[in-house]
């Protein structure tokens, strides 16, 4: 009895030590397999996919792992200088799901995506100085007065029309009493010489006969000329009250004083212009009936042909400033703004002049470019009366770029390629369908640009969002703020 009693005892722990061992094997094994996750587990989720597309298509015709689709792609992701199925150079690139978004077409179509290569190229750092549109003092205003007394009896454009140089503005009739008594002088002295011109004539003849002395014809000749002297006199004095060359001529051939006058839009001539601008009615300053005495204004035309942004920079720039003056650098102005869809950029501008002293209230230190105008729209009513609009008018506000420094072989970037969240900033890289956010260094930025260190956080050729990146980043956070894990498919 003791034998066999001892002999099951002996079977109950035989049994319970197998059982503790083969839990032993199995943790160790599982231990093992988890140790060595990083050599295997890439191996599985290799065949998993096509797997996964094989069960849900039906089986497949023929099964070849070394011919699957996924792991020739896979291949030549591992392998740089590959190409993509596209046939565009595809960059190896280490793919962190957390940093990594895939947005569809619409979304793209959505926040306005643009892609554009990463590659080098100069870049010209710029100091940006307000500025405003101002009128070329002397030039763009002019005022018509009234060159005598008279009434106005017609005025023939109406505020806010566009004139051409030479047409008529107003009719005066005329009431000076100095225009009108030089005028009866020459009215006379014109009457005169034609009295002593047939007297003449007739002594003439009648001293070739020998009936009189040419004592007598002689007289007459020298009051002949002493007439004549007057009446250029007289022609020279009715011009420097206003008459034209024109006006004294029809007083000479009608025999009639000039009872009105026509006032005409003056003819500039801008040195170089191959044509005459359009004059603007900006302002009537008299009304039809009444009495203006010379020299009162009549009205004011402008002419915007040409214009001047006066650039009002700080005094800390003005050594900058004075320097690109000086190198005839190339300046540009940017007008409106992004915000309304407007801003419209002029380069290739020169700095004119620079002033002479700073502004004691403002500080601010005046400089001026010249830009051209041109005329955008041109409307003429069914009564003949034109109005034209400028593509630039005073008072606009403007941005002066002035280049101070010229960098070469620079990443440069728009500024909204790049998004920022706190102290990093963010590029995000096309890959395929999705895009991968890559930490970068700003070495500088402004309001258009960014330029980028080429310290290979971005490679050469690699292509990126140029547009949208801060919703691109918005996006990202809330994939990952959206309920998914942030590690998963990766190991640690």
């Amino acid at each position: 009895m003791k034998s066999s009693g001892w002999l099951t005892i002996f079977k109950i722990r035989s049994l319970a030590i197998a059982k503790w061992a083969v839990l032993a094997i199995v943790v160790v094994a599982a231990g093992a397999l988890i140790f060595t996750c990083r050599e295997w587990l890439p191996v599985v989720t290799r065949f998993v996919p096509s797997y996964v597309a094989g069960s849900s298509q039906g089986p497949p015709e023929h099964t070849d792992p070394g011919g699957d689709e996924h792991s020739q792609h896979g291949e030549a992701e591992s392998d740089e200088g590959e190409h993509a199925q596209d046939g565009k150079t595809r960059y190896d690139h280490e793919h962190d799901e957390a940093a990594a978004i895939t947005l569809s077409k619409q979304a793209r179509g959505n926040i306005g995506l643009r892609l554009a290569r990463v590659e080098l190229k100069p870049f010209e750092r710029t100091i940006t100085v307000p500025g405003i549109v101002v009128e070329r003092p002397g030039w763009s205003m002019l005022e018509i007065t009234a060159p005598m007394t008279g009434v106005v009896t017609r005025i023939y454009p109406i505020q806010g029309e566009a004139i051409q140089p030479g047409q008529p503005l107003f009719e005066v009739r005329l009431t000076h009493e100095d225009l009108l008594q030089v005028q009866t002088e020459f009215l006379r002295t014109i009457e005169e010489l034609d009295v002593i011109g047939r007297e003449v004539a007739r002594l003439e003849k009648v001293s070739a006969d020998g009936v009189i002395a040419g004592k007598t014809l002689l007289e007459r000749k020298y009051e002949q000329q002493k007439q004549e002297a007057a009446l250029r006199a007289q022609r020279q004095a009715l011009l420097l009250h206003g008459l034209s060359q024109d006006q004294v001529d029809k007083i000479v051939a009608s025999r009639t004083l000039l009872q009105s006058l026509t006032i005409c839009a003056p003819v500039r001539e801008a040195a170089g212009a191959s044509e005459t601008h359009p004059l603007q009615v900006q302002q009537l300053k008299v009304s039809q009936g009444k009495y203006v005495a010379a020299g009162d204004t009549l009205c004011t035309l402008v002419d915007y042909g040409e214009l001047y942004i006066e650039g009002r920079a700080f005094e800390q720039d003005i050594r900058a400033i004075n320097q690109a003056a000086a190198a005839r650098a190339k300046v540009s102005a940017v007008l409106g703004s992004k915000s309304a869809g407007g801003e419209e950029l002029l380069q290739g501008l020169r700095i004119l002049y620079l002033s002479d002293k700073v502004d004691s209230e403002s500080r601010a230190f005046h400089f001026y470019v010249e830009i051209p105008n041109r005329v955008l729209r041109d409307d003429k009513t069914p009564g003949g009366r034109r109005f034209v609009y400028w593509q630039f008018k005073p008072g606009q506000r403007t941005q002066v770029r002035v280049p101070v420094e010229q960098w070469i072989d620079r990443i440069v970037l728009p500024v909204e390629a790049v998004a920022q969240e706190g102290a990093e900033a963010y590029v995000f890289e096309a890959n395929d369908d999705h895009f991968d956010r890559r930490p970068v260094h700003v070495e500088y930025r402004d309001q258009d640009w960014v330029v980028i260190a080429n310290d290979g956080a971005l490679k050469l050729g690699a292509t990126v969002a140029t547009s949208a990146a801060h919703q691109v980043q918005l996006a990202l956070k809330s994939k990952a703020g959206g309920g998914v894990d942030p590690h998963a498919g990766h190991n640690h």
